[in-house]
């Protein structure tokens, strides 16, 4: 056990029961515990394998590279419908993780393994990302605009393409390519300073 990771534990109100039986689950399968990102995380041969949070509604056990795991109990949730790596199990109550501890064990020795084996998930690249329509209609209106678009690094692209196709209507959508129209001509991403 990590003195920094006990830190953490002193600190937490909510979820401390059920991730202390986690970190010890995860501690039970021979991985190094460390405190990283403000949360513990766990690790084989320096490499991180899971970590443990605590949300509002659930706390989660994460798989850095779950999308390997087989899963063939159908626990493992994708966090986002952008997460391409990561998994979680997610668990509401400590009497879930004592019932699931063998299913659980199952899941981290899985991934223990892949990592061992120096697996690794296969991502989408960045430029792969559809163009949403509205985009494609205003850069096809606008050379200026679609040249500074297209001179973007793929994840400033890519930044841009979910920031407006994940607007719900249509109208915010070109909103949303209005307000970013001057950035995209300054070379910047949607998040840069």
């Amino acid at each position: 056990m990590n003195p920094k990771v006990d830190a953490f534990f002193a600190k937490i109100s909510k979820w401390e029961e059920e991730l202390s039986l986690l970190r010890h689950i995860a501690l039970g399968c021979g991985l190094t515990e460390e405190l990283k990102w403000g949360k513990p995380c766990y690790a084989v041969e320096g490499r991180n394998v899971v970590f443990l949070c605590g949300f509002k509604e659930y706390c989660v056990m994460a798989f850095f590279k779950g999308a390997l795991l087989a899963d063939q109990q159908a626990l493992l949730v994708q966090a986002g419908e952008h997460t391409q790596a990561m998994r979680q199990l997610r668990f509401t109550g400590a009497e879930q993780i004592k019932a699931n501890e063998a299913i659980i064990k199952a899941y981290v020795q899985e991934a223990i393994k892949a990592e061992k084996e120096g697996r690794e998930v296969v991502l989408k690249k960045p430029e792969e990302t559809e163009l949403p329509s509205e985009l494609v209609e205003i850069l096809s209106a606008d050379p200026a605009l679609k040249a500074a678009f297209e001179a973007l690094t793929p994840g400033r692209r890519r930044g841009y393409c979910l920031h407006v196709a994940g607007a719900k209507q249509v109208q915010t959508r070109y909103a949303r390519i209005d307000k970013c129209r001057s950035r995209i001509l300054e070379g910047k991403g949607l998040d840069d300073r």
